[in-house]
């Protein structure tokens, strides 16, 4: 890749993280949601994040950003504060680059670098690419929730999948 950067984000990113998030709201599966965020939103998300200690990791290529991965709490309760749960979107002119594998593998050096035990994915069943892509990354196929969600007029599966970082 062109002059690829993996880097933490800083408040400057957020107009682009806006911007990635905003389109996966409006054009794709990958976000549930229906309503799409302000930068207010994503500044109190990114906020939030550091607050906790969790990374935010932005892949710039040739001075753009083309995506983006972080993690948070899966579950908001003591005894799971080693598991986490992750997201990672890139930017539609960028897919199908190899980003979203280089953004999970460093956000999964982080991840172990940080003490994190288990890294929890959601997927919607049918993104086979992104199902794949955890598969190669040592993901196990944990089970799938069916008809959990709602979203462009149809009902959604989730698929679970895990990985165990360390003892």
């Amino acid at each position: 890749m062109t002059n690829l950067i993996l880097r933490d984000a800083t408040e400057a990113d957020l107009s682009a993280i806006l911007a990635i998030y905003n389109h996966a709201v409006a054009e794709t599966t990958a976000i549930w949601n229906e309503i799409l965020v302000d930068l207010d939103n994503r500044q109190a998300w990114f906020e939030a994040r550091q607050a906790r200690g969790f990374p935010i990791l932005v892949a710039e290529i040739d001075g753009r950003i083309a995506g983006y991965a972080s993690y948070g709490d899966w579950r908001a309760f003591d005894g799971f504060r080693q598991s986490v749960e992750h997201s990672v979107y890139v930017e539609k002119d960028f897919y199908g680059r190899g980003l979203g594998k280089a953004l999970m593998a460093a956000l999964i050096e982080r991840a172990t670098l940080g003490g994190i035990h288990v890294m929890v994915a959601a997927i919607e069943a049918g993104n086979q690419g992104s199902i794949a892509l955890h598969t190669r990354l040592g993901f196990r196929l944990v089970g799938t929730h069916h008809e959990v969600g709602k979203k462009f007029g149809r009902w959604l599966d989730l698929t679970m999948m895990e990985l165990k970082l360390g003892d």
